[in-house]
């Protein structure tokens, strides 16, 4: 398969429903079983939710908690189902990484007031690596359903003896909105949204690694949301305020009658000879 049928499925992939995407993934795999491999790697679905019954927190599955069939929890830093040999960040790593899940959980109490949240962390040869997992769904009405899940994939390459660090944030968003009230009937809305950024940035203990990734992550967060915001939720309003209008439709004929009437009587005033 080209590169070329890659890019277009993962466009259509991009323009379906978030809430599918597991089943249409599904379904693209069958229509074209050679673009699996690729598709399962680049194509991002929602979040699922598992319990460390260990310490009674839920935590976001991935594939970069994941090894095999076993899911890491970034709480206890176990395996479920238990793997003896599962990949674990080295002890430096994992002392980071508790303390970026407990910044990361108070930043989604603020920012989201509930939710989920999850960082996972790993080495690599110049720096390390890690994720960050926010999920928000629906607080159960009937009326209104919906869920946001974003992932923070960021880069961290040291240099300078350690004092600074070049920072590569790759995020995505994705947002599904269903409405069902008697007014307006069901109504579905969502999409996916992915960007990058890359910066570099002073690593002290006044601004760590961990608030250095914090503040990408706030500013992006906001970006994507002012984005589809504007998108979706501005387009939207834009169309439905174009098809429906709240002046009653005899009121309208009247004004379009009138506006005949004005018409057809300036083109006679300008059309009549002079005297």
């Amino acid at each position: 398969m080209s590169e070329e049928q890659l890019n277009r499925a993962l466009d259509l992939m991009r323009r379906l429903p978030p809430q599918q995407i597991e089943k249409n993934l599904s379904d693209l795999i069958d229509l074209v079983p050679d673009l699996c491999e690729d598709l399962l790697s680049s194509v991002d679905q929602p979040l699922k939710v598992a319990r460390d019954k260990s310490v009674g927190k839920d935590y976001l599955l991935c594939d970069y908690n994941r090894d095999g069939d076993s899911y890491r929890s970034p709480w206890s830093n176990t395996y479920d189902p238990p793997l003896e040999d599962g990949t674990m960040p080295s002890e430096n790593l994992r002392k980071l990484e508790i303390d970026a899940n407990a910044a990361f959980d108070q930043y989604r109490e603020m920012y989201y007031e509930g939710g989920i949240s999850s960082v996972y962390l790993w080495d690599l040869d110049h720096g390390f690596a890690g994720v960050i997992l926010i999920k928000k769904s629906g607080d159960g009405s009937k009326k209104i359903k919906g869920c946001w899940d974003s992932i923070h994939v960021v880069e961290i390459t040291e240099k300078s003896g350690g004092r600074s660090a070049h920072y590569k944030l790759t995020s995505t968003a994705m947002l599904w909105l269903q409405t069902n009230k008697e007014g307006s009937g069901t109504m579905n809305l969502g999409g996916s949204l992915t960007r990058q950024v890359e910066t570099d940035a002073t690593v002290s203990d006044t601004s760590p690694h961990i608030a250095n990734i914090g503040r990408l992550v706030e500013d992006m967060e906001n970006k994507i949301r002012n984005t589809l915001n504007e998108i979706y939720f501005g387009k939207t309003k834009d169309i439905v305020n174009g098809l429906r209008s709240l002046q009653p439709l005899s009121d309208k004929r009247h004004q379009e009658a009138l506006q005949i009437d004005l018409a057809n009587a300036l083109q006679k005033r300008q059309t009549k000879p002079e005297n």
